[in-house]
Formats: structure tokens, C-alpha cells, sequence
């Protein structure tokens, strides 16, 4: 039997009264206090808006290290065709990568969303 696999998908909330989109989705808008939020799903395609690299391993606990050790990741912001940024970890071979502006996919919500450059994804499927 073959395994089917679902894009990841992120849902935001839109605001039936002002329309100010939401993530994660809230029961309440942040800009008209509004109750009447509908979920839908967001962009899977983005651009980096800015980011910074952890260099360094997070506490433990809840950090668990990896059994080959520490790699250092890039973490940052993703800005969306819809307006809104998430924050992310963003997956590259090599963090010149990810200029502000650079493209980016979509390729995991949990435990966090995570967003990969396109040259990686390229070398990684």
C-alpha cells in the first residue's frame, strides 16, 4: 500500500467585520475586537522578511540535543501574499541563502512552522 502525503497547510482567521487576518487563528480581532473569525488556510509560498541565526544549542530542558550535536539554524520571519508574518525556522544549505525577500516553501507545521529556500528543497527532493 503506498503512503499519501498532505501538503502542510497553516490556517490563519479572517474578521467578518475589518477583515484583519489572524495567526494563529483567535476567537476575538486584535484590531476591531470582533467575534466573528473565519479560519482558512494561508499561502504555502513566502519571503523571508528577516532572520538571524542560533548559533548556539537552546537550554535543556525542554531543548533536547540531537545524538550528533548541535547544528546551528536560522530562525525568522516569513511574510505571506495575505500580510501577515510567521515566524519560522527556515531551512537552507548555506544562510546566504535566505536574503531578505528570498523565496521560501512551506515544508512542516509541527512542532513549529518551517520554511525551506528553494535551492534547498531543490537538493533535498
Amino acid at each position: 500500500m503506498g503512503e499519501t502525503h498532505t501538503a502542510p497547510a497553516l490556517e490563519a482567521g479572517r474578521c467578518s467585520h475589518c477583515s484583519t487576518v489572524a495567526f494563529p487563528v483567535t476567537r476575538v480581532c486584535s484590531r476591531c475586537a470582533g467575534t466573528a473569525m473565519s479560519p482558512f488556510t494561508v499561502s504555502a509560498r513566502g519571503t523571508v522578511w528577516a532572520y538571524t541565526v542560533q548559533r548556539f544549542a537552546p537550554k535543556s530542558p525542554p531543548y533536547v540535543p540531537p545524538p550528533d550535536g548541535f547544528s546551528p539554524f536560522a530562525v525568522g520571519y516569513v511574510e505571506l501574499p495575505e500580510g501577515i508574518r510567521i515566524e519560522a525556522v527556515l531551512d537552507c544549505h548555506d544562510f546566504d541563502e535566505l536574503d531578505d525577500g528570498a523565496p521560501v516553501t512551506l515544508v512542516a507545521t509541527v512542532p513549529v512552522p518551517r520554511f525551506a529556500t528553494d535551492a534547498y528543497l531543490k537538493e533535498t527532493r
